[in-house]
């Protein structure tokens, strides 16, 4: 059971309540709603609806965040990569961050009722209670397969921001969820080959300690090309033109070849490298998906005729 009056060594500081919120983590998640709302919308979205939403959705995201901490501030004591969070130094103390994640959440809830929509509202509850009670305190700790069955509450942004603008589930931002699904597996993977002894010292059975770092290499790539093959999916359907489908071919040529260099380089420095390009990779690929949807709008105020 978590102690939820751990002792506190020092006066939390406002930096210690942003580190709860892994602001980088919520500044993607953010930044692909925000792409899922501007893809719903032939026009430009209100600045009111656009900046409501993302909000809402970055406090939930932040509390997920803050409850993950707080469940595993034990484990992250362990690892290198999380040992300097505030809680395992002792910054502010469970009971603090608990407290501080459900005014997160709630916040989170009534901005998206009261300003955006219920199903927005539903349907980003469910997403922060996926990564922040099922993958956070059971899936992660149950199974190898944890970051591809969990990896569905950090899909969902996109499908968050479509709702927030069109009030319904369209098939379209269905799309953008199932390249993030697809993203998740050789994205975490890459970083669980690096971190190997972290998770093996904290007891998590993340895959590559189950199944050995070669076998999920392998699994990177073949995740790899299944992600390829769902991000030709906006453009097969006619959702996305050639400025897509371009620069989705660039961003899948890069990520490939360091997923087939995997297979011949052990090395924990490329397993980071392909973590990194992993980063890049979504920002970038989302970046092409706003420039394919808008650049007719913008072609056409550029070069209409003057009157």
């Amino acid at each position: 059971m978590t102690n939820l009056t751990a002792d506190v060594s020092a006066s939390p500081s406002w930096r210690d309540y942003l580190a709860l919120c892994k602001p980088r983590v919520v500044a993607l998640i953010v930044f692909t709603a925000l792409i899922g709302m501007l893809m719903a919308s032939p026009t430009l979205v209100p600045i009111d609806r656009l900046l409501i939403a993302n909000l809402g959705i970055a406090l939930a995201a932040a509390s997920a965040a803050a409850i993950n901490h707080v469940a595993e501030h034990r484990i992250d004591a362990l690892m290198a990569r999380t040992k300097n969070r505030p809680l395992p130094q002792g910054e502010l103390n469970t009971r603090q961050a608990f407290i501080f994640a459900l005014a997160l959440g709630f916040l989170s809830m009534c901005l998206l009722v009261a300003f955006i929509n219920v199903l927005t509202a539903v349907l980003t509850f469910l997403s922060l209670i996926g990564y922040a009670v099922i993958y956070t305190m059971y899936l992660k700790h149950a199974t190898p397969q944890n970051i591809v069955i969990g990896g569905a509450a950090g899909a969902a942004p996109p499908v968050l921001g479509w709702t927030a603008v069109t009030g319904t589930l369209d098939p379209h931002s269905l799309l953008l969820f199932l390249i993030i699904f697809a993203w998740t597996p050789p994205h975490f993977w890459a970083l669980a080959v690096y971190r190997r002894d972290d998770y093996a010292n904290a007891e998590i059975p993340m895959l590559p300690n189950t199944h050995g770092a070669a076998f999920t290499r392998l699994h990177v790539l073949l995740y790899t090309i299944l992600l390829i093959a769902v991000t030709l999916l906006p453009f097969a359907t006619y959702m996305c033109g050639p400025i897509y489908l371009a620069g989705a071919m660039a961003l899948n040529a890069v990520f490939l070849y360091y997923a087939i260099r995997m297979q011949f380089d052990d090395s924990d420095a490329l397993a980071y490298a392909t973590f990194k390009y992993s980063i890049v990779y979504l920002t970038l690929l989302f970046a092409v998906l706003f420039v394919d949807h808008y650049w007719p709008l913008a072609h056409a105020a550029f070069f209409a005729p003057a009157p």
